[in-house]
């Protein structure tokens, strides 16, 4: 089973660069914001507990995301693997992530991460605000706030799948075929 974190921050090229390793590897593809959603809409446990949560304001516990995720390994045994995009944010959820990969017998194959810095993911964000319509991508102060936020807490996660020898770092500027390229070599290394 492959099972590749696509890691990077806001801005970096994740979604297009997910949709082409969806494509040619064909793993399932779990975004933690796609299975909140899901499981709310589907009136789960889960997600009524998750929905109570957001409701208030809180963020959804580290539990209750990990049992969405189990959630969606039990649905698509047998499948080529999965492609984690969002998750995980933290070590506290890496490291819960690996022991229920390992209740399965898996583990994380590879972390690719997108590296771009700070002044291009900027300009990115902005010139995808003009079309996306997403408010957090037109205000250039909150941007920065973005950046930052995954500069100083989500960045130690590849410091620990680093350590575990999983952490390949991919240039994020250029073409996107190029990239994707890169992408491959480094998952057909893991």
């Amino acid at each position: 089973m492959l099972n590749l974190i696509l890691f990077g921050p806001p801005g970096a090229g994740k979604g297009t660069q997910s949709e082409k390793i969806i494509a040619q590897y064909k793993l399932i593809h779990l975004s933690t914001g796609d299975l909140l959603r899901s499981e709310i809409q589907g009136g789960t446990e889960l997600g009524l507990r998750a929905k109570t949560l957001m409701d208030q304001g809180l963020l959804v516990p580290d539990e209750v995301v990990i049992g969405m995720i189990d959630n969606k390994l039990k649905e698509h045994k047998g499948c080529p693997g999965f492609i984690f995009d969002g998750f995980p944010r933290t070590v506290a959820q890496s490291e819960a992530l690996d022991a229920l990969l390992a209740t399965y017998g898996e583990s994380i194959s590879v972390m690719v991460a997108l590296v771009v810095d700070d002044n291009e993911l900027l300009a990115r964000l902005l010139n995808r605000g003009k079309t996306s319509g997403r408010p957090d991508d037109q205000n250039e102060a909150l941007i920065s706030k973005r950046i930052h936020e995954y500069n100083s807490k989500t960045k130690p996660v590849a410091d620990y799948y680093q350590a575990q020898g999983k952490y390949i770092a991919i240039n994020g500027i250029g073409e996107i075929e190029k990239i994707f390229e890169g992408i491959t070599e480094a998952i057909e290394q893991a």
